[in-house]
């Protein structure tokens, strides 16, 4: 019995791990450069705003 719950703890956190790598990778190859864009274009749109009033 005590392998049994010492297996299934260590199949869990082993488990766990996995999750939390995939989330973490996907996060940093889909999610962040997404948002790097974002603040790029908004960045050129206040650049844009500040060239038209100074005209």
């Amino acid at each position: 019995m005590k392998k049994f719950v010492s297996g299934l703890l260590v199949g869990s956190l082993a488990t766990v791990a996995a999750v939390a790598g995939a989330v973490a990778t996907i996060k940093k190859t889909v999610i962040d450069p997404i948002d790097e864009k974002e603040s790029m274009i908004e960045e050129n749109r206040k650049k844009a705003m500040r060239k038209r009033v100074s005209r």
